[in-house]
């Protein structure tokens, strides 16, 4: 089974974006580790993880198919925050454009029509929200526990507490 050109690129263009998300977050860990947040960095780091694990996912859908997936190059990230709530807003945003890619891929699969990859789809549009919803909660916490010192120290426990089975 092939897919058209224009979902092939539109699957390939969002293996490049899932590739940067886990760039990003692996240049975001490294940020946490040495400013010494280790709770952020373990949770960065797990979440690069998931990132090329949702790389993969595709790519090896598309290998099933037996459309070659493209592995692009992608530029160095750009994580320069200025505190450990900063870094989790622009974590927020990445998996925000995250989601306007699945979704905008889920709207052109059922314009194509491209049935056979639409599962796929909707498994990542449902998976987004979990993602979302994941950093919301996280920045609520600046609001609900605090931004001095013992309040962020708090909040780097918490995401250390929440690396496991994401």
């Amino acid at each position: 089974m092939k897919l058209s050109d224009e979902m092939t690129t539109a699957l390939n263009d969002h293996i490049t974006l899932e590739l940067a998300a886990s760039q990003f977050y692996l240049s975001a860990a490294g940020w946490c580790e040495v400013s010494g947040y280790d709770g952020g960095a373990a949770y960065l780091y797990a979440q690069a993880d998931e990132e090329r694990a949702h790389m993969l996912k595709i790519i090896k859908f598309m290998n099933s198919l037996g459309v070659r997936a493209a592995i692009p190059a992608v530029p160095q990230p750009d994580v320069n925050p200025e505190s450990l709530e900063n870094l989790l807003s622009m974590s927020l945003a990445n998996e925000q454009s995250v989601t306007a890619s699945i979704n905008n891929t889920l709207s052109l699969a059922y314009k194509l029509p491209e049935y056979s990859v639409i599962d796929l789809l909707e498994w990542f549009a449902t998976e987004q929200v979990h993602e979302e919803t994941k950093f919301e909660a996280i920045l609520q916490k600046f609001d609900t526990i605090g931004r001095d010192g013992l309040a962020v120290a708090e909040i780097d426990k918490i995401l250390a507490s929440s690396t496991g089975g994401e």
